[in-house]
């Protein structure tokens, strides 16, 4: 459990810095200067105490930070030392000692300077290669290399093309789905297509969120973008898998999910993994699958949030709904249903068969 707990204060860490690297920032400005300058640099941000204790000389400052100091700063040899909420720059030309025994893959002093000092400190440790013209930013000896707007760019691209063919793919199968859901004659084989989809937007999304971080204000048009392409596909995700896992507890929808992320994508072509990881043993991709119907219900109007629990409580599942909806109205009413005329209309616009 520790572990995994400093693995995720690692993860935060590192999307800190993201953020406080990004463009539109006062340090991605300063170090944009320092590559467009030709120059090289080493700069430690917070944990002073832990950075000031692995290193002598350099003339102390305790200055304001802006980008330009940092950028005339970064003229001179040695580290430069900032406090960790960039405010203040603490020393300049600053000789850093870093114990040589911790273990690091970097090949550049600067570099190899860094990923020590990261391990040996909490710092945020930021190294410009002069020669290379690269940007490398380390924390607790893992790295990220800053990538240009036009790198990012190029990759955000990429991404929202596969994000809108997958978006078309999923929609006209999930259009499908409710007709078979209707029909009763929904298989295996259907869903586990669908799941695949939903799998490629989630990874493509978390993707692009990434980039989206990277890209700070840069990115702002990008978001919007996002959000009109993914929309409510997250929550309609759960849904489905509540619809169809052997347990449909919320509980178990977001640890079938969590099993759907971590498997071979082609896993996913494999109706038969798919049923394993919904809860079934057994099944083919011709098996029939009775959906509970959360993901049709919620799409209606009328149900109110929460209510398309009750009516899976109620009902059993989508076909029991569908066989008992006409002829008895009122068991609708009883359970808090509004307007169950209206509900009853949908349902059956849904599947084509009453206006």
């Amino acid at each position: 459990m520790g572990e995994h707990q400093e693995t995720q204060s690692l993860d935060q860490r590192m999307e800190r810095a993201m953020r406080e690297t990004a463009p539109g920032t006062a340090l991605r400005r300063a170090l944009d200067m320092i590559i467009a300058g030709r120059l090289g640099a080493l700069i430690c941000v917070g944990d002073q105490e832990a950075v000031l204790a692995a290193g002598n000389d350099g003339f102390p400052l305790n200055i304001s930070f802006t980008a330009n100091r940092l950028f005339e700063l970064s003229k001179m040899d040695g580290a430069i030392v900032i406090d960790r909420d960039l405010t203040q720059i603490l020393r300049a030309n600053f000789h850093l000692n870093p114990d040589p025994s911790l273990p690091t893959s970097e090949t550049g002093m600067r570099h190899r300077t860094a990923a020590r000092m990261s391990l040996l400190t909490n710092a945020m440790v930021i190294s410009v290669s002069e020669r290379r013209q690269v940007v490398n930013v380390f924390l607790g000896g893992r790295s990220f290399e800053i990538k240009t707007v036009a790198e990012l760019m190029t990759m955000v691209n990429q991404l929202l093309v596969t994000l809108q063919a997958t978006r078309q793919s999923l929609d006209r199968n999930l259009l499908r789905l409710t007709t078979l859901e209707l029909d009763n004659y929904v298989t295996l084989a259907d869903i586990s297509k669908i799941f695949f989809y939903f799998e490629v937007l989630m990874v493509a999304t978390e993707e692009l969120d990434d980039l989206i971080d990277q890209l700070g204000t840069e990115g702002r048009t990008i978001a919007m973008q996002r959000e009109q392409l993914v929309g409510d596909m997250d929550e309609e995700y759960t849904l489905m898998i509540r619809d169809y896992a052997h347990d449909s507890s919320e509980e178990n929808a977001l640890r079938v999910r969590e099993l759907f992320h971590n498997v071979e994508a082609s896993s996913l072509h494999s109706a038969k993994k798919v049923g394993t990881l919904l809860g079934y043993e057994g099944l083919n991709e011709d098996s029939i699958m009775a959906p509970l119907g959360l993901r049709t219900l919620s799409r209606i109007s009328v149900v109110r949030e929460g209510m398309a629990d009750k009516i899976v409580d109620e009902y059993g599942n989508l076909q029991e709904l569908m066989d008992d909806i006409e002829n008895n109205p009122s068991r609708l009413d009883d359970i808090g249903v509004q307007k169950p005329g209206i509900l009853a209309d949908s349902l059956y616009r849904m599947w084509g068969r009453k206006e």
